[in-house]
């Protein structure tokens, strides 16, 4: 008995050290399998996936998040990974050197075909509570409303509601300028007075008086002020223009500027983070405007008028708009190449205006469609490169000229004559 226990303690000593030999050589060999595939896999991960993976942490960003849709056909093609990552650190590189700094105070965005290569959100949009800037921050963005407004405008001769070389007089009937057309309003070739001027012809000028744009045309056929210059005969940028227009909007719709905007416009592009003010109600809830030393701008007797200015959007809601340029269910071909094409060659030049939107035209065929903006402490650029599909935008509400530089990008996508620095 005590021989048979003996052999069974042996038995069990063999099988226990005969299976922690086997558990331990299997374990060897996991460790070994880890230490070789685990090297290789990083030595040969391609650099471009490592870059993009970086890019995603970096910027909390997810593909669906980069790309930008409207619910209009456009026909882009797909832009590859290495593309992207390509011109990323480029603008990046633009953006630090250019734009970024203690006193910028908005947005930056670039995108090609819909896809936001790069974007940047900084500063407050009310100092004060320190509400922070967003990509869903509605900023004034001055006289690129302008651009919306000519818009509308077009889209209503698409629905044969207006004709662009119809007279202004047809709609307004107590204008007293007869040979002025809504292209003439369009392409700022009216000769009409500068509305910030009024004060200059009227004796008696209240200046702590709120405007609207009924008061200028009221103003208009009552002092039937004379022409700066003969109408068509030259360009001359000019507010009062689009303040006609919004009014025109009104008669056509039946409905406030307010609302025909965001049925024409706006709504149709999904554009939920834009409209237009409603300066009584809102002048105190909206995005402030500031100086460049950061205090605020406050408000005069001309902020009320819309048309020329006082839509408040976000670059991601103006690139909407931008796609939308590019679909000919949204306009027609032939409506966006009237609104696209030059008007004022009376001086030679790179600068030229189309129907709402500035150009510059140059030497190498190379044409830029943009429109800067500039209202109290906000400026604004919008920078549309038709042939290579890139927006460029930047909306500020703190006073500064950077915006108006980001134009130089232009260079990173095609043969345009700026230098990146």
């Amino acid at each position: 008995m005590i021989f048979n226990m003996q052999n069974k303690n042996k038995y069990f000593k063999k099988t226990w050290s005969h299976y922690i030999h086997l558990i331990k050589k299997v374990f060897l060999i996991l460790c070994i399998s880890i230490f070789l595939t685990l090297p290789l896999s990083f030595k040969f991960k391609p650099k471009s996936d490592l870059l993009a993976m970086n890019l995603i942490a970096k910027n909390n960003l997810t593909t669906d998040s980069m790309l930008v849709c409207i619910p209009y056909n456009v026909n882009f093609a797909p832009l590859s990974e290495e593309y992207k990552l390509t011109k990323y650190p480029i603008i990046e590189d633009f953006y630090n050197k250019n734009i970024a700094s203690n006193a910028f105070s908005g947005s930056f965005l670039v995108a090609k075909n819909g896809v936001v290569l790069f974007e940047k959100y900084t500063g407050y949009s009310n100092s004060k509570s320190k509400l922070p800037f967003k990509k869903e921050t509605p900023t004034h963005v001055a006289s690129i409303s302008k651009v919306l407004t000519s818009a509308a405008i077009m889209r209503l001769v698409h629905f044969e509601k207006l004709n662009l070389d119809q007279t202004v007089q047809s709609i307004l009937t107590d204008f007293p300028y007869e040979d002025i057309t809504i292209r003439h309003l369009l392409s700022h070739r009216s000769g009409l007075l500068q509305y910030s001027r009024f004060s200059e012809f009227i004796k008696g000028w209240n200046p702590r008086k709120i405007l609207s744009n009924q008061d200028i045309l009221d103003l208009f056929i009552k002092h039937q002020f004379k022409k700066t210059f003969k109408t068509d005969s030259k360009f001359a940028y000019n507010n009062t223009n689009y303040a006609l227009l919004a009014l025109i909007i009104e008669r056509k719709t039946e409905k406030n500027f307010l609302e025909s905007m965001a049925e024409l416009v706006f709504e149709p592009l999904e554009m939920q983070d834009t409209f237009i003010i409603d300066f009584i109600v809102q002048k105190d809830e909206v995005c402030q405007s500031y100086k460049s030393d950061g205090v605020n701008f406050g408000w005069d007797q001309f902020d009320a008028i819309v048309g020329d200015k006082n839509v408040y959007s976000t670059a991601r809601d103006l690139l909407k708009f931008d796609l939308a340029t590019y679909s000919d269910e949204f306009l027609p071909p032939h409506l966006k190449e009237e609104m696209l094409k030059g008007y004022s060659f009376e001086t030679k030049g790179q600068n030229n205006y189309g129907l709402g939107i500035r150009m510059k035209e140059f030497d190498n065929g190379q044409k830029i469609h943009y429109h800067n903006g500039w209202w109290h402490g906000n400026t604004s650029s919008y920078v549309t490169l038709k042939k290579d599909t890139v927006t460029i935008i930047a909306l500020s509400n703190r006073f500064s000229k950077k915006p108006y530089g980001v134009v130089k990008l232009s260079a990173l996508f095609g043969d345009y004559p700026y230098l990146l620095n």
